[in-house]
């Protein structure tokens, strides 16, 4: 009697195994695209393979051809057509295996069960023998069922909860984003302020400078009228002597010359002396003309 348990045990693990071989030889034949087995498959640069139609409705019209597995990119369209793949898709059919079972019903590794509780303290699936090994004596368990229900709610309220977030911080980044609108079009209306007073500034400076100038000028220039004068009048004084000379040099008397040119020397040394102080004031106006007219350049 026991020897049969065993028996029976043993042929159950051969089917399990056999069973968990064939789903894993299934899931080799499955494109990642369409989740069902192979139909002409293709191979890309990367090593990833797809049927031929999901890979070329896939890229469609994209400039940039990329693998939907590793994200690769691909200059060109190079498509390997893999026969190993093809053959291993056929034998899946023939042995009628259902591709959408993947996933579907998951086994434990190391009592060959189905997994059917969801252990909250180790939050993990066990099977019914997990339940009952000391390795899970005094935990929590919950059926699959409920265990998903019950997370599920709970990621439904953290969702709830991001969402409400989100929409706050969706309308704290609309404010920041008029705030800065209105900053920079406050910044643009003060800098053209700011630069039509500066314009007005330097036009009232430069016609401040024009006016100083030409008062300077016509200051500078009517000292220099006046000593024009006074040069002028010194001239024709000159003048009137050297006609005085010249009539004293045809005085052919020796006495009366003597005298008179012994009168002429005083008067003409008495007027040096002021024509000399007139050239000084002269040339004192001309240097100050000279230095406004390069403080303008």
């Amino acid at each position: 009697m026991q020897s049969e348990t065993v028996l029976n045990q043993e042929v159950l693990r051969v089917n399990m195994v056999s069973r968990q071989q064939l789903q894993s030889l299934s899931e080799e034949a499955i494109c990642p695209i369409c989740l069902d087995f192979f139909i002409e498959p293709v191979t890309l640069d990367c090593g990833h393979s797809f049927c031929r139609s999901c890979i070329t409705q896939c890229w469609g019209k994209k400039e940039i051809n990329s693998c939907p597995e590793c994200r690769g990119e691909f200059p060109e369209r190079n498509l390997r057509i893999n026969r190993a793949l093809a053959n291993l898709a056929e034998k899946a059919r023939e042995l009628k295996l259902n591709p959408k079972e993947k996933g579907s019903k998951l086994y434990c590794e190391k009592h060959q069960e189905e997994l059917k509780l969801f252990c909250e303290t180790d939050r993990r699936l066990i099977c019914f023998s997990c339940r009952d090994s000391r390795e899970h004596k005094s935990h929590n368990f919950l059926p699959i069922t409920e265990a998903f229900e019950i997370y599920k709610q709970q990621l439904e309220c953290s969702l709830k909860s991001l969402t409400k977030k989100q929409s706050v911080m969706i309308q704290k980044e609309l404010k920041q984003k008029v705030n800065m609108s209105e900053v920079k079009e406050q910044s643009s209306s003060l800098q053209t302020h700011i630069t039509s007073e500066f314009s007005k500034m330097h036009q009232i400076l430069t016609e401040k400078e024009q006016r100083l100038l030409r008062e300077e000028e016509e200051r500078i220039l009517e000292t220099m009228e006046k000593t024009l004068r006074e040069i002028q009048e010194n001239l024709n004084s000159i003048e009137e002597k050297m006609s005085k000379v010249q009539e004293a040099m045809e005085q052919k008397d020796e006495l009366i010359f003597l005298k008179e040119e012994a009168c002429r020397k005083r008067r003409i040394s008495d007027e040096g002396r002021s024509l000399s102080v007139s050239a000084v004031c002269l040339s004192e106006s001309s240097k100050a003309l000279y230095s406004t007219q390069r403080g303008e350049k």
